[in-house]
């Protein structure tokens, strides 16, 4: 595997980070389909602050990271951008970014704090500072098939864990080998189900990992579990040939997935079934459980010298009828409880709204990328080996505590 680079690498051959021109454009850059679809909002905008032109560069998402880190190591990161809400805490620990608090409180912003899903809303305050806002959010929750669920004798999706593992035997009872898609490189599975316990999973000022407490060798044994008594095969998403396809033959009858796999199974999925499957809330242990906060926010980078104007054109990206907008134009979900209300939401995207009530941001440290991803692989070997959990979580927390080491160093000497 290859392992990126991390902006805080980049500190030590930037110590300023960039400053950008008081003159010209505002320059915005942006990811992936919603860098094309943006300026299509922004004529509206432009009426509005006919002062202001905006510039926006569109990076695809395999690049983006590396580009900010040449950025701001070549003191050229641009006015704002989007960044995925694990970035936030990256940058902010380089202090690149711009607290947007004050900009908030003033009288002229429409942004309204209780307004948002309280998760996604705290993936954007580091420190106490908010250092970006909401632009669309993510979260992961249950794919199911409705009719097959039905054959097995229920009329609902599972609740909580036991009925979850109750409706698995179900299936298999009625012929669905491996009813559910677990693949082994994606890591919100089971980061998911580590959410959904009481103990955090960073601990000591975020310095050290509890990846050995209680609660997460509870989530990885409930994870590992439904892979060792055969309710999930052993592979990644990209050994089984068709995930659309394969959900319609009925090889399996639960997925975990985000929202943009709405549009293609309503696409994929043969027209005899267009209405035999759903989505639901993720189950938790005992109820209704939490799940992953994803998504992208917009930021303001800190030694620009167009910070105003950079909040205003956030400001108007954040309104409720321009995310309803943008959600027309790419399907990404709103961050605002309002905006739901204008976009005309199925059955199968309110299921995501409710969701997003019960979600939890991730550690906000910059190392947590390199953190889950060795949480899932440490998983995946648990599985196809056959370790228990609690060596496996021993063996999970003992690598985040070296990863963490420097960030332990700085704590204890006062500069974290």
């Amino acid at each position: 595997m290859i392992r990126r680079r991390t902006l805080l690498q980049a500190a030590a051959a930037a110590p300023l980070a960039a400053c950008a021109s008081g003159t010209g454009p505002l320059r915005f850059w942006a990811m992936g389909r919603e860098g094309e679809v943006v300026t299509e909002l922004l004529e509206e905008f432009n009426r509005e602050q006919p002062g202001i032109e905006v510039q926006v560069e569109q990076l695809p998402w395999t690049a983006a990271h590396e580009k900010l880190l040449t950025a701001f190591a070549g003191n050229a990161l641009p006015d704002m951008a989007q960044l995925g809400n694990t970035w936030v805490a990256e940058l902010g620990a380089l202090n690149a970014l711009a607290p947007l608090d004050g900009f908030v409180a003033t009288e002229g912003s429409t942004v309204d704090r209780a307004d948002y899903f309280d998760g996604i809303w705290r993936t954007n305050v580091i420190d106490g500072q908010l250092l970006g806002l909401p632009w669309y959010v993510d979260t992961r929750l249950l794919f199911y098939r409705r009719d097959l669920l039905a054959r097995a004798g229920f009329n609902h999706p599972p609740r909580d864990w036991t009925e979850f593992r109750t409706q698995l035997a179900a299936l298999q009872r009625i012929g669905i080998a491996q009813p559910l898609i677990l693949p082994n490189n994606e890591f919100e599975p089971l980061l998911a189900l580590a959410l959904q316990q009481d103990e955090p999973l960073l601990k000591d000022a975020n310095t050290r990992g509890n990846f050995d407490s209680a609660g997460f060798r509870k989530a990885l044994d409930f994870y590992l579990g439904l892979i060792r008594d055969g309710f999930a095969p052993v592979e990644s998403d990209q050994q089984i040939a068709n995930v659309w396809q394969e959900f319609g033959k009925g090889r399996f009858a639960f997925y975990i997935s985000g929202p943009w796999n709405i549009g293609e199974f309503k696409k994929r999925m043969p027209a005899h079934l267009k209405d035999a499957w759903s989505t639901a809330p993720l189950p938790g242990p005992t109820g209704p459980g939490a799940s992953t906060a994803g998504g992208s926010s917009l930021v303001v980078m800190k030694h620009s010298r167009r910070q105003a104007d950079a909040f205003k054109l956030i400001d108007f990206l954040s309104r409720p009828a321009v995310q309803a907008r943008f959600y027309t134009l790419t399907g990404d979900l709103p961050p605002r409880k309002s905006a739901w209300a204008a976009i005309g939401a199925d059955q199968r995207t309110r299921a995501f709204a409710d969701q997003l009530e019960r979600v939890r941001p991730a550690p906000p440290v910059p190392e947590w990328e390199r953190i889950v991803n060795e949480m899932q692989l440490r998983a995946a070997h648990a599985a196809a080996e056959g370790s228990s959990a609690t060596q496996a979580a021993r063996e999970i927390d003992a690598n985040v505590d070296r990863i963490l080491a420097k960030r332990r160093w700085l704590h204890e000497r006062g500069r974290a």
